[in-house]
């Protein structure tokens, strides 16, 4: 699972680099601002949670596959597809169904610290 996440870390990174870049310098002055502003967010999400699956991959090695651990790091790697991935898809004219989805993908990331909380509570040295 910790190779896995850390592949997932490494294509949202690589991907978020790149959404970035091309909204940074192809979007600007191509969609109204409050449409690259949401697609700036999904960007940031993407990458923080991207890093936040790093940490998933790095603890489970340390720690083993401990359900609280596995459930994080899917709902941090679902909740990107789904929070960014609709804000991408509202910026490019995705259809109006995407929006509701935006919510439901930051509460499973929230649900994905919710998660890793509770790893530490049942972390001991």
């Amino acid at each position: 699972m910790a190779k896995l996440y850390l592949l997932l870390a490494a294509l949202f990174g690589g991907t978020g680099v790149v959404l970035g870049a091309f909204g940074a310098h192809g979007l600007r002055n191509k969609v109204a601002e409050n449409l690259l502003e949401a697609y700036k967010t999904g960007v940031h999400y993407q990458m923080i949670h991207a890093l936040a699956l790093i940490g998933i991959a790095l603890l489970i090695q340390q720690l083993g596959a401990k359900t609280s651990l596995i459930v994080s790091g899917a709902l941090f790697a679902v909740g990107i597809l789904f929070f960014s991935g609709s804000l991408y898809g509202l910026t490019f004219g995705g259809p109006r169904w995407l929006g509701p989805i935006t919510p439901l993908g930051g509460a499973l990331m929230i649900g994905g610290w919710i998660a890793l909380f509770f790893a530490a509570l049942g972390y001991s040295k």
